[in-house]
């Protein structure tokens, strides 16, 4: 178990490195000691979860509703999953849109500065015997006044120059040094920015030439007064105040992470499907791999500041920018390909062999490559400490792979799958199992993707690797792992069953060698959840009314000792509820089996006759009636009856000892 991965596959872990199924109904694994569940929700995401849990829940129950038309993927089933979380955490929709922005309260201060103006011109016009002749006065005002306003407009200009100024240089210095300092530029290339700041300079202009042409009073010899040039700089620098306080806001909304996030994704595909001639492959290959890693960097710098959304939208960013990317690969040239020049030099492949360079450049799939293992270093800096984004590299790693299955991206497929397998070795390094229960809760949910793929090839494959990591983790003294795995096996086997696979006999054999000898008690503790497992297949057989299939499972273990087994089997019938006693991100007790089940299992271990010790009268008594219990002492050979009735008392048995909580 511990040696070479199944098939022979080379461990991805320095050079090569480090989806959307429905969730499974069936189940799967569980905290230590228990549970099967649901995909990670809103507690296992913090102040995001709710977007994309149910993205990881299964496309089936998405609408899509992405605000970006031109955002469609390889595969539907990935952009029907992904759409969702794009609307949760782009910051766009009515709050952010331009008219709340500029134009909503741009008008609240022009129209509430001019009523106030006309209230206030009305009420001292009104005992004027001409108040006519004062309103004339708005547009040709007395010149000496005209010329008094025009000179200190120039100063208030300037002056609001310098606070839009001060203000910015501090705000876009405090995101770029918290975040990437991507921000400045992105910032200074922003038309919008140039816009207001020329407006702010020509105002001040405007309001200075106009203040000289004045030519009045003493020594004047044409008497000029340019009324024109005065209102006109008058207009200018009332909209110089009012755009204030909307630029502000802009600025706020620019400088949001996400916003930031999503200015970098998108800039990066641009640049790739750039057809500017100056745009050389070399260029779009610098700026793609610049745009991927300072989408790691915002999303690194958030985990250090604790800022959960700020990192998990930059993970999805990365997760779309895959996606996207897909659907415009077939356009690019085959250089773009090449792992050649700068790119062979970067961090991420300069570590490779020739070999792997070369193997990355025939299978054309570099630019996944560089976004996964952006997302393992990711990985690794979250093992242990923020669990949330752990499981959202995981799920969206499923996600590609899923929307390469769908597309028949095979290369980008078996990148994922290996990528899954370097999570999961990080995992059991680190001695995160509750991160593992979640990881593999991922991985089987692209295992049942892949049930509808070649036959179930690929299913079988990741089945392998379930096996294979489960004995790595029991080597590592870390058996609840090994345990999820194969409550995980156990679900995809039923899945397996019930679509009718080609892969169902080679996954059940896989399934009924995932157990080995004991050799501590805490590892004796996860073995009988192995065994747990491979009864709630058999009784799913039998419930099918496949008495083959089942008496597989029962020649597998007829060489347990009886007391295991009768242990098992009374474990079995005690567990009352089929949710899990604490929180948890899939919410289902592993070891529940519903009253239909449980009569399948005494009629599976009456297939072992007297070898067994009767059920306790505290269950017998409790949880089976006596009616429901056959003739034998063992737990009987007859079958129980089909009705859907809930016997009375199965499932309510006495609890079982909660299992220690895991690190």
């Amino acid at each position: 178990m511990g040696g070479t991965p199944p098939g022979g596959t080379r461990e991805v872990g320095d050079a090569a490195g480090s989806g959307s199924a429905a969730d499974s109904s069936s189940g799967s694994a569980v905290e230590p000691g228990s549970g099967s569940a649901r995909d990670p929700g809103p507690g296992s995401v913090g102040g995001v979860g709710v977007a994309w849990a149910r993205a990881a829940a299964g496309a089936s129950q998405i609408i899509t509703i992405s605000r970006r038309p031109g955002a469609v993927t390889a595969a539907s089933i990935a952009n029907a999953a992904g759409a969702r979380l794009r609307f949760r955490m782009d910051p766009g929709g009515q709050r952010t849109s331009p008219f709340r922005i500029w134009l909503l309260p741009f008008s609240i201060l022009v129209g509430t500065s001019l009523a106030v103006f006309v209230i206030t011109f009305v009420i001292d016009t009104a005992d004027e015997p001409d108040p006519a002749a004062v309103w004339r006065l708005l547009f040709h005002p007395n010149p000496s006044s005209a010329l008094g306003a025009i000179s200190n407009a120039a100063e208030v200009v300037a002056a609001v120059l310098g606070i839009a100024i001060t203000v910015v240089a501090i705000i876009v210095e405090l995101a770029s040094n918290r975040y990437t300092h991507r921000i400045t530029e992105l910032f200074v290339s922003e038309p919008i920015n140039f816009a207001v700041m020329g407006f702010f300079v020509v105002t001040a202009v405007q309001c200075l030439a106009v203040s000289i042409v004045f030519d009045m009073g003493e020594g004047a010899t044409l008497g000029f007064v340019p009324f024109v040039g005065g209102a006109v700089s008058m207009v200018m620098l009332g909209l110089s105040l009012v755009i204030l306080l909307p630029y502000f806001a802009f600025v706020f909304k620019f400088l949001n992470p996400v916003e930031i996030v999503e200015r970098i994704r998108r800039h990066t595909l641009d640049t790739i499907d750039s057809r500017r001639a100056s745009w050389t492959i070399e260029r779009k290959q610098t700026e793609a791999v610049r745009g991927i890693e300072q989408l790691a960097d915002v999303a690194l710098n958030a985990m250090e500041h604790k800022d959960k959304g700020v990192s998990m939208a930059s993970a999805d960013a990365l997760r779309e920018l895959v996606l996207d990317y897909q659907r415009m690969r077939s356009r690019m040239p085959e250089p773009w390909f090449a792992v050649v020049g700068d790119l062979a030099v970067n961090p991420d492949f300069v570590s490779m062999s020739n070999a792997v360079l070369e193997s990355v450049t025939e299978r054309r799939i570099w630019l996944e490559m560089k976004v996964l293992r952006q997302y393992q270093t990711l990985y690794n800096e979250a093992l242990n400490r923020m669990r949330d984004m752990n499981y959202l590299i995981a799920i969206n790693t499923r996600l590609v792979a899923e929307a390469a299955l769908a597309s028949g991206h095979r290369e980008l497929f078996d990148l994922a799958v290996k990528f899954f397998n370097t999570y999961l070795r990080s995992t059991v390094n680190a001695k995160d199992v509750r991160t593992a229960y979640n990881v593999f809760n991922q991985y089987r949910l692209l295992a049942e993707s892949a049930l509808g793929y070649a036959d179930g090839k690929h299913a079988v494959e990741i089945a392998r690797y379930f096996k294979y990591y489960g004995g790595v983790s029991f080597t590592a003294k870390l058996p609840f792992i090994l345990e999820t795995a194969a409550y995980d096996l156990c679900s995809l086997n039923e899945l397996a069953y019930e679509r009718d696979s080609p892969a169902a006999r080679e996954l059940l054999r896989i399934f009924l060698q995932v157990d080995r000898e004991s050799e501590s008690e805490v590892q004796e503790t996860s073995l009988r959840g192995v065994r747990k497992a491979q009864i709630k297949l058999a009784t799913f057989y039998l419930l099918k009314g496949d008495e083959e299939l089942a008496r597989e499972v029962f020649r597998d273990m007829h060489g347990e000792s009886p007391e295991r087994l009768a242990s098992i089997r009374n474990e079995l019938l005690a567990v009352r509820s089929s949710e899990f006693w604490e929180i948890s991100d899939r919410g289902v007790n592993f070891d529940y089996l519903p009253p239909k089940r449980k009569r399948r299992m005494l009629e599976f271990f009456g297939w072992f006759g007297d070898r067994l010790p009767p059920v306790p009268d505290r269950i017998s008594g409790e949880v089976v009636p006596d009616a429901a219990l056959p003739a034998s002492s063992s737990a009987g050979s007859e079958r129980a009856g089909d009705s859907n009735e809930m016997l009375a008392g199965i499932g309510l048995g006495t609890e079982t000892i909660p299992p220690p909580e895991p690190n």
